[in-house]
């Protein structure tokens, strides 16, 4: 089985910081090696703390903008001008520091030019073709939902039907409705998969994840080489913790 590594701060902006720093360090020992360095990126609030933070370090890091290749793994199905767009929130704290090439930033379709969310995952699949992600990025649903596949709906499901690597999701159970995903399948051809949550909501759903608890799509990814889970210490919280006196 491949790696799983639990990360534990005291709170968000200790995640944050600490993961923003390793995440930086490991796209700068990746870009050594190969000539693009493939990342997917999420949605939520966590998420939005460790891109300030990464924006932050990136004038001090040797990270070249010219090797990566930036993808998402969900995105609400809403016009191009939402501001709630995933792509949106994080390209506007991104590209304050960092000169992304914009041939080289793939956000997914919008209502924009495809007819609904089915049509507009046909062309982020087209688009991705065999591209699979270096490392994965996800945050984690109190439910424990990553990316826009949701436990007992149709999203989960769907995940038996081989060769699917993105879909289209309709009636999710969080706002809004409409939502492109991709699938479990895609994140888990990914070399890495980092997973990060904050909070005491999110305690259930981690300990589950960690323990691969396979009725949540959390308990069902994971990283080809690695998988890494960022939690603070609420999150963390029904996780056992060894104390060492010395």
């Amino acid at each position: 089985m491949a790696l799983q590594r639990i990360h534990r701060y005291r709170d968000l902006g200790e995640l944050a910081t600490g993961m923003a720093g390793r995440l930086a360090r490991r796209i700068v020992e990746l870009q050594a090696i190969k000539d693009r360095v493939h990342i997917a990126l999420p949605g939520g609030t966590t998420a939005h703390a460790v891109f300030e933070a990464l924006a932050g370090l990136a004038p001090a890091v040797q990270l070249d903008p010219s090797k990566l290749e930036l993808w998402w793994t969900s995105e609400r199905y809403v016009p191009t001008t939402d501001l709630n767009r995933n792509s949106t929130q994080a390209l506007a704290i991104l590209a304050r520091t960092i000169q992304l090439v914009s041939a080289q930033v793939h956000p997914m379709p919008s209502t924009k030019g495809t007819t609904d969310p089915s049509e507009a995952a046909w062309a982020y699949a087209k688009d991705l073709g065999e591209v699979d992600f270096d490392i994965c990025l996800l945050g984690l649903g109190v439910d424990g939902h990553v990316a826009s596949i949701y436990p007992g709906h149709p999203s989960m499901r769907s995940q038996a039907e081989k060769g699917m690597r993105v879909i289209g999701v309709s009636e999710a159970p969080l706002p809004p409705a409409e939502r492109i995903s991709v699938t479990l399948s895609t994140i888990n051809r990914s070399d890495e998969v980092w997973l990060m949550a904050a909070g005491p909501s999110k305690a259930a759903a981690a300990a589950r994840g960690i323990n691969h608890d396979d009725r949540i799509p959390a308990g069902l990814v994971h990283g080809l080489s690695a998988t890494y889970w960022f939690l603070d210490r609420a999150a963390a919280a029904e996780l056992p913790y060894h104390h060492c006196e010395f």
